[in-house]
């Protein structure tokens, strides 16, 4: 996973490597200091096991993320972008409502607290940064190691993922697994799954319980190669987008060891018989899919599978942009914060 760094690494690409070292000793600094306000959280779930997730971009890739998780524990937890509650809005009574914003000052956030009056008694809020609007409006459990400097979302990621397993904490999951994935990062190499996409224009990612992840590192993908890399939920792809896969679509799978396993292998074995380069992401325990690029985990599921994959898929999509791009890492079209609409 360890890439070289040479004197001509675009400065964008600096500042995430900047960021992802730091990543996991501040998931567990974040992780500890944040149980005060997780009980608070968690005592709110309890008591409306409902929760809607909102946020934008890499914010709302973590919840999708983690909403199979409080599923798991009982809570009816829906995630939805900040900008589709804002137009067509879900009702947040008797809700707990978590809105995830990593600077806490994107235009959607403040217009949502502006226009729901505050929010309800049971609105919380995540972000890395204690003096933003959003740690101001509501309780709010914030992330170690202040504001993510770099444009695409890597450490801010590891975090807010933190934030929540001390919630999931809080309500009853067992954090161990999780915990012991941040303290003893696996580090699987890279150069294959990165020789397998050399040639592609377009990347797809995919998974289902993981598919929030996907998610996240497609968005990544996109920001830094400025190539269209896009994800779908495994079944949603087989449903009409497989039309798409070919020599020129790589394909990018997300696989645990749990119950969707075997779902995430067929699709795989699918993309590689349509002639898609195919990398797998894989903590499931099980054989590797022939004619596919494996990145091999030690067997996980929920939040230690996504520690574990998290920070190397971070490598690849990294990777994948430095050779892509000339000044990677540097938006042309984007900010770091999202004042507009």
């Amino acid at each position: 996973m360890t890439m070289s760094i040479s004197n001509d690494r675009p400065a964008g690409l600096l500042a995430i490597d900047r960021e992802m070292a730091r990543q996991h000793a501040d998931a567990i600094a974040s992780y500890e200091g944040a149980a005060v306000t997780a009980r608070r959280v968690a005592a709110s779930l309890t008591s409306t096991g409902r929760l809607l997730l909102l946020g934008m971009g890499g914010s709302h890739a973590v919840g999708r993320a983690v909403e199979p998780l409080y599923r798991a524990l009982g809570i009816d937890a829906v995630a939805l972008p900040l900008s589709e509650q804002l137009g067509q809005p879900l009702s947040i009574e008797g809700k707990t409502v978590l809105v995830t914003s990593q600077s806490g000052e994107s235009a959607e956030v403040l217009r949502w607290f502006r226009e729901t009056d505050g929010g309800t008694s049971e609105t919380f809020g995540l972000t890395l940064e204690e003096d933003a609007f959003l740690a101001k409006a509501a309780p709010s459990l914030v992330g170690a190691g202040g504001t993510e400097r770099a444009f695409a979302a890597t450490r801010s990621l590891t975090v807010t993922f933190a934030l929540h397993l001390a919630i999931l904490a809080a309500l009853g999951a067992d954090p161990a697994d999780a915990l012991r994935a941040l303290a003893a990062p696996e580090a699987p190499a890279i150069d294959g799954a990165l020789a397998t996409l050399a040639d592609v224009g377009a990347i797809v990612t995919s998974g289902r319980k993981l598919q929030g992840l996907a998610e996240a590192i497609a968005l990544g993908l996109t920001e830094l190669s400025r190539l269209p890399c896009f994800s779908l939920e495994g079944g949603q792809l087989r449903h009409g987008p497989m039309e798409m896969l070919g020599p020129s679509i790589g394909v990018v799978l997300f696989r645990a060891a749990d119950p969707t396993a075997a779902l995430v292998e067929a699709m795989a074995i699918s993309a590689v018989e349509a002639g898609s380069p195919v990398v797998v992401f894989d903590a499931s325990g099980e054989p590797p899919v022939a004619g596919a690029t494996t990145i091999r985990f030690n067997p996980a599921a929920g939040m230690a599978a996504i520690f574990a994959m998290l920070p190397v898929a971070q490598s690849l999509m990294v990777a994948f942009a430095d050779a892509r791009v000339e000044n990677a890492g540097t938006p042309v079209r984007s900010s770091k914060v999202t004042r507009s609409e």
